[in-house]
């Protein structure tokens, strides 16, 4: 093989690693986000509404605070086995090619380079233990005024997937 391949080969593999190395530490990331969603019910009908839906999403009212009108749920958030097993799966597809590249360069060392893949089920690990967490959710009611009726507006800080599952699941709209 020519001379100017492997290494050629190997500075390309290496950023790819480094590529995976940050995919992998992403998969933890915190996706906090703050929403102002418009319902058109007012506030004494939705708020009922909000506690049933995150009862039902297994999340508890950890705190109440009458005098700003919000609520404080909490609720453990479970990691996903496919993204485990995934990140797992990529990261071993990474470092075979990592030491297949290595083992090449240097053929002396392939058996320890090969060895690299069992290091794998490390992201998965990694991801496990860093996303299973207690969620907060961040609720804050208040009514609009407006001519015709008083629609009621929602500050919510929450993950982001959160956000978007309840602005369907309770037919909500962003504010403008």
């Amino acid at each position: 093989m020519d001379t100017a391949i492997l290494p050629s080969t190997l500075l390309l593999t290496l950023l790819l690693s480094v590529g995976l190395f940050f995919f992998i530490r992403a998969s933890t990331k915190d996706r906090t986000e703050i929403a102002q969603l418009v319902s058109e019910q007012d506030e004494a009908t939705l708020m009922p509404q909000l506690k049933e839906y995150f009862r039902a999403r297994s999340y508890r009212v950890a705190a109440v605070d009458p005098e700003q009108n919000q609520v404080t749920f909490e609720g453990y958030v479970r990691p996903s086995r496919f993204l485990a097993a995934f990140l797992t799966l990529i990261t071993a597809a990474g470092m075979l090619c990592l030491a297949l590249v290595l083992s090449q360069l240097f053929p002396s060392l392939s058996t320890l380079f090969v060895g690299m893949v069992l290091l794998s089920p490390l992201s998965g690990v990694f991801y496990w233990k860093k996303t299973g967490k207690l969620e907060k959710v961040l609720l804050k009611v208040e009514a609009t005024k407006s001519e015709s009726h008083s629609p009621s507006q929602i500050t919510a800080i929450a993950h982001r997937d959160e956000l978007i599952e309840l602005q369907r699941a309770l037919n909500l709209k962003l504010r403008e």
